[in-house]
């Protein structure tokens, strides 16, 4: 919202108050200022100058030589090339040293003494476009040639050029939050500026004059949709006089941002910048059978907008329809016809109050958001509208825009109740941490139109439907109050809150990779659906089943990932192609499983580790998911070798499963893959299952004393094929071995010519203790026959 200085003072004296201050000051009551400009600041030296001699230039068929009252002790001469100048004109004349717009060469032009065709020039007499200005400021200008002031500028030699056209508002820029829609107005701005300084805030309620005629013959109105439209007020005039507005209403919209049009449209605008009101005006003689009918849109309507667009509507879409046809889209625009035109002579005013969230998806469904629709959406104050329309109707008397007909339409389908809290002057200022009276508090409400009934309830105003407790109460007491004299003071009483057992789970996660060198990244969840061909995944593969988005970014992001490996791939080979030599990163993600059409996806964790260069090889990933798993107290789990997944190399990839479910899936990344994502190493990367590994954690970690034995080893080394697995081996030596066994570690593995071909020599040491005894040399040589003869049963010799 954009606020004139200029406006402002017809509702609030801030004579006293400098622009800083002002902006400072709101913003520290709530009202953030985002910037504030002075109109016309880059124009400097430039005066009022008065026309007092034409003639020819001796060399030039299109120069003029003039004679110019800038209000010196004599007059400026002046060459110009402009064709639309007399005697006598005022115009604004740039002296050697001004500052003046270049807009073709979208700069800023400092004017010099200088010779055109041999004749001296003290400066230069300047267009609108030099100042800044349009044909929309000053309608009567030339549209091409120096700007002649007319009647309503001030026409003095040597005034400033700011003062005489009224270019000199201040305009503040203020960053309105959703829930102040009174805000979105000067007047709502003008009554946060009143309570901010301590001023009287000046609100008239507008006054109209005795018309002609009665309203009831020429309009009617029916709500057919209570629940989207709240209040609909019309008003009508007759003999409308189309023309430009005053140079006051011009200036006032001008620095608000908004470009004059005419009377009429002006009015409109005019109105709504000042209340915070949307308002329309209709042309009467394409409004069949003079009726407004408030009702849906029928599935595939079309309606020729004010733009020139032609939109289909649905019937979830408001619109202001005749008795034939819609005429506009409620809360957002016009239709085609519905504008004022130059042969206009009968309008309809419209001032209407419809519901936020009906205005806001219209709008965003017929992609057509504009100032109205903006202030719609934040639920406006259906009690309103009518100052509104009064207010569009005295300026039609003031502006002589046309004859007012007597009476007004008003349909209030649905009144608002305004909010009523319970007032505690003790609890708020417990809250807030101040010391007020309760008669100092109520007057700081009383300022913002706040009420009080003897039942000790406090009512907010209709405009201020962002007050639902005592704590919205303690905000209004707190800004004006002043934040910054609001004492400091520690916090009080016991924070309840702690993590869960998941989120000590993830923790500790975080922690134990960070302690194995490990560094976290984070990924988007949104990927490309060609990520799946560079990891390899076969066409039919369910992993390619993903969640589309529907609105995406771009093609790249334009699918919720099911596997979060590309994700670390990608993050990889960024750090090898800038050349960092090694990278241990890992990231605990999200994966998205589509379910049924219309359903949420399934969501899971997983971790990814990733790995290259300093060393890395599958031992050392297969050591940190392991040390992962045993701080996890994760269960008891096998490990296979996998050899089918696309995107592992098929002889250094395992998995570690858990009652068939699989906990973690490790190994080198294909060479093929490798190379999709440009990496010119050997890559190692582990994808684990969080929520797989926290279901099969155990409850209690069990800890032993320390042995008071000492223990006993023997070496076993054993012929097996090449496909067994070493863990088998050791869970069959482990079972055959018994309570006494400590510790069972593989210390060699051998293939070669002492080695049946397709088999290999693996060699473990056996370590075995009592926890009350000695062992004998008889029962740890028992044992081994045991686990030699339970390994015999399935095939594996002992090694000779």
């Amino acid at each position: 919202m954009i606020l004139s200085r200029k406006w402002l003072k017809d509702y609030v004296d801030l004579e006293d108050i400098s622009d800083k201050k002002f902006c400072d000051e709101m913003t520290l009551s709530g009202s953030k200022v985002e910037e504030y400009k002075i109109e016309g600041a880059d124009i400097t030296n430039v005066v009022v100058g008065q026309i007092k001699s034409l003639e020819r230039h001796p060399d030039s068929d299109h120069l003029w030589i003039c004679k110019v009252d800038t209000g010196g002790d004599c007059d400026e001469q002046i060459v110009t090339g402009a064709q639309n100048l007399s005697k006598g004109d005022f115009v604004p004349a740039a002296l050697p040293g001004a500052t003046v717009l270049n807009r073709k060469d979208h700069c800023i032009e400092k004017i010099k003494k200088g010779k055109l065709r041999g004749i001296e020039s003290n400066g230069m007499l300047c267009s609108l476009d030099e100042l800044g200005l349009t044909l929309n400021d000053f309608p009567y200008a030339a549209e091409d040639g120096i700007f002649v002031l007319g009647e309503d500028c001030e026409r003095v030699a040597g005034k400033d050029i700011h003062d005489a056209i009224g270019y000199n508002d201040t305009c503040v820029e203020f960053e309105i939050t959703s829930n102040r829609c009174d805000c979105l107005s000067v007047s709502g701005l003008a009554r946060e500026a009143a309570a901010t300084f301590g001023k009287d805030f000046n609100f008239q309620i507008p006054a109209v004059k005795k018309g002609h005629g009665d309203v009831n013959d020429f309009l009617k109105v029916n709500i057919n949709e209570p629940e989207k439209c709240y209040r609909y007020t019309g008003a009508v005039v007759e003999n409308v006089r189309v023309k430009e507005s005053p140079r006051w209403i011009r200036e006032r919209l001008r620095a608000s941002g908004v470009r004059p049009i005419n009377n009429i449209v002006d009015i409109t605008n005019y109105v709504m910048l000042e209340y915070g009101q949307p308002m329309h005006a209709f042309d009467l003689r394409f409004l069949k059978g003079n009726t407004v009918d408030v009702r849906n849109a029928e599935n595939g309507e079309k309606i020729t907008t004010l733009d020139g667009i032609e939109r289909r509507l649905n019937s979830n879409m408001l619109v202001i329809a005749d008795s034939e046809k819609p005429v506009a889209v409620a809360g957002a625009m016009g239709g085609e016809y519905s504008g004022i035109m130059d042969d206009t002579t009968t309008i309809v005013f419209e001032s209407a109050c419809f519901n936020g969230i009906s205005v806001s998806r219209t709008a965003k469904a017929l992609g057509m958001r504009t100032e109205a629709s903006a202030r719609y959406e934040k639920e406006l104050d259906p009690g309103a509208t009518m100052n509104a329309l009064k207010r569009a109707l005295q300026l039609v008397q003031e502006l002589d825009a046309g004859d007012v007909v007597n009476g007004v339409v008003d349909c209030y389908a649905k009144h608002k109740v305004p909010s009523k809290v319970k007032f505690d002057y003790k609890w708020i200022n417990n809250f807030i941490g101040i010391d007020l009276s309760e008669d100092e508090q109520k007057a700081i409400l009383a300022k913002l139109e706040f009420t009080f009934d003897s039942n000790g309830y406090v009512t907010a105003p209709s405009f201020r439907n962002d007050i639902e407790h005592i704590a919205d109460i303690s905000e209004e007491v707190a800004r004006f109050y002043g934040y910054h004299n609001i004492p400091n003071r520690m916090l009080t009483g016991t924070a309840a809150g702690k993590l869960n057992e998941r989120q000590k789970f993830e923790r500790t996660i975080n922690e134990s990779l960070i302690s194995c060198g490990c560094s976290e990244i984070s990924t988007f969840s949104f990927v490309s659906p060609k990520v799946y061909d560079k990891i390899a995944l076969a066409k039919d593969d369910k992993k390619r089943n993903s969640v589309v988005i529907q609105n995406p970014l771009g093609e790249d992001t334009s699918i919720m990932r099911t596997t979060i490996i590309p994700s670390m791939l990608e993050i990889l080979s960024h750090n090898y192609n800038h050349k960092n030599e090694s990278a241990s990163l890992y990231e605990i993600g999200t994966v998205y499983i589509p379910t049924k059409p219309g359903k949420l996806p399934e969501e899971s964790k997983k971790i990814s580790i990733g790995l290259y260069g300093n060393n890395a090889d599958f031992y050392k990933l297969k050591g940190i998911v392991e040390k992962l798993l045993a701080i996890l107290n994760t269960a008891e789990y096998e490990i296979a070798p996998v050899k089918t997944n696309p995107t592992f190399h098929p002889g250094r990839t395992a998995e570690f499963l858990i009652n068939g479910k699989i906990l973690a899936t490790f190994g080198e990344i294909h060479p093929a893959v490798a190379e999709n994502y440009g990496i010119g190493t050997r890559v190692y990367l582990a994808e684990i299952d969080v929520d797989t590994v926290y279901e099969n954690r155990l409850a209690e970690r069990t800890h032993k004393a320390l042995p008071k034995y000492p223990a006993v080893s023997r070496d076993l080394a054993f012929v097996c094929t090449k496909e067994i697995p070493v863990l088998t081996l050791q869970k069959e030596i482990a079972q055959a071995v018994g309570k006494t066994l400590e510790a069972v570690k593989l210390f060699d593995v051998y293939e070669g010519e002492q080695i049946e071909k397709g088999k290999k020599s693996v060699a473990f040491n056996i370590k075995m203790r009592s926890a009350d005894r000695t062992l004998t040399d008889e029962e740890a040589d028992a044992a081994m026959k045991r686990a030699v003869k339970a390994l015999e049963k399935t095939g594996i010799t002992l090694r000779a």
